[in-house]
């Protein structure tokens, strides 16, 4: 069944779209008309099986301006459910939230703060937690204090053909696995692209996330994640793509340009998040999320794939508010390398090769390589890429699996 709204004029729009939500029936389709519409509250959805439609993603647009009750703007906790065409503005916390849904679609969807750039924006822009068979497609993110495109425990996941730009960190893909990232752009962000796992979170073991075909290019935009965000608020300016605490990670076929700390950093949790923690102790999420004593939680890179990207132009002007990069870049002459690896292993790995991680590099161009030695204080310092040589076997798709879930057409 078909719901459509009548036109811009109508005064009681947001009680009428909230009533609707509500007695909504699995199979509806509710069509919103061209128009800017305003909330003051969140609106939220728990009836499977709906699409939420409307008429492009600058053409109907929920404002959350001046908002003064709930976090999000769009709160959805149902299954099979579309959104597609429509902008979500300047909601005083999350833009959009989908909460532990199955067969989720979130296409042409625009979320952003409209002022730019503020700390006092909402973490996160686009932000499925806990989902299944997620495809996130066609969107724009911006403006986000923490990430624009968040995918988080969340498994069987599309992420193609976005835009993510002003945010502090265009896309994480944390705790979760089966996960294609492709065709997507990162600019003018914080930081472009985060894949990891972090420690604390129901669910652990993120793994098998494929990487390809996108643009990340001059990720530079000063870091303006408050404090009170936790470790977000340490993220270098200038970061490419960060590959921190996970196993089974091929990252191929991308532009990875001109971030102006480094372009590709592969680390350890204690090397990306310890001066961090340093500074945002007192910070609620760091005392939740980052709290020692998960002996679930696995905190050393492995088996990471990278290869046959075009990256160049990495580490001129790294962000010497972060202790670690200053002093590093200091050691080097003011710049820094293309890829940076922190060579923390496993001692339980043994010395049965020289790279027991498998952290793999090749066919990069002429991006500039660095092992830093992280544990060792920089004291054994590896320049040579060619120490990283090695092939792993290609990561198997998972968009195959996950279009067909959601009833997408794959292209």
């Amino acid at each position: 069944m078909a719901l459509t709204f009548g036109g811009c004029g109508s005064k009681d729009f947001q009680k009428s779209l909230q009533e609707r939500l509500i007695t909504a029936k699995p199979g509806d389709i509710i069509d919103l008309p061209e128009g800017k519409y305003h909330s003051d509250r969140t609106l939220s959805l728990t009836v499977d099986r709906i699409t939420l439609r409307g008429k492009g993603m600058a053409k109907t647009v929920l404002s959350f301006a001046g908002q003064k009750e709930g976090a999000q703007g769009l709160l959805v906790k149902a299954n099979d459910f579309t959104i597609e065409d429509i902008g979500i503005e300047d909601s005083a916390g999350d833009a959009l939230t989908i909460q532990g849904g199955t067969n989720i679609v979130v296409r042409r969807v625009r979320a952003e703060w409209t002022r730019g750039a503020n700390p006092g924006n909402g973490p996160y822009a686009i932000y499925p937690v806990e989902c299944k068979n997620l495809l996130v497609e066609d969107s724009v993110a911006r403006g986000a204090a923490d990430a624009g495109i968040y995918v988080g425990q969340s498994e069987n996941v599309v992420i193609r053909r976005n835009r993510a730009e002003y945010n502090v960190d265009g896309y994480e893909i944390e705790n979760s696995e089966n996960v294609d990232a492709y065709e997507n752009v990162a600019t003018h962000n914080t930081g472009g692209m985060g894949v990891f796992n972090l420690p604390n979170l129901p669910r652990q073991g993120g793994k098998h996330v494929r990487v390809f075909r996108n643009q990340i290019v001059e990720n530079n935009t000063p870091n303006f994640a408050p404090e009170s965000l936790g470790p977000i608020h340490g993220l270098p300016t200038g970061t490419g793509i960060y590959v921190m605490a996970i196993k089974g990670v091929e990252i191929f076929g991308n532009k990875i340009q001109n971030n102006n700390s480094m372009n590709v950093f592969l680390v350890h949790y204690d090397t990306a998040v310890g001066d961090t923690l340093q500074t945002t102790a007192s910070s609620p999420i760091t005392q939740s999320i980052f709290k020692p004593g998960d002996k679930r939680y696995y905190p050393y890179l492995q088996q990471v794939y990278l290869h046959d990207n075009d990256i160049s132009g990495g580490g001129k002007a790294p962000d010497i508010r972060i202790p670690a990069l200053k002093a590093m870049a200091d050691a080097l002459g003011g710049s820094l390398p293309d890829i940076l690896y922190d060579g923390m292993v496993d001692p339980a790995w043994g010395k049965k090769s020289a790279n027991p991680g498998e952290i793999c590099i090749g066919n990069n161009g002429a991006a500039t390589f660095l092992n830093f030695d992280a544990r060792g204080g920089m004291k054994h310092l590896v320049r040579d890429v060619k120490s990283y040589a090695c092939v792993l076997p290609p990561l198997s798709a998972a968009s195959a699996s996950t279009l067909a879930a959601t009833g997408a057409i794959a292209n």
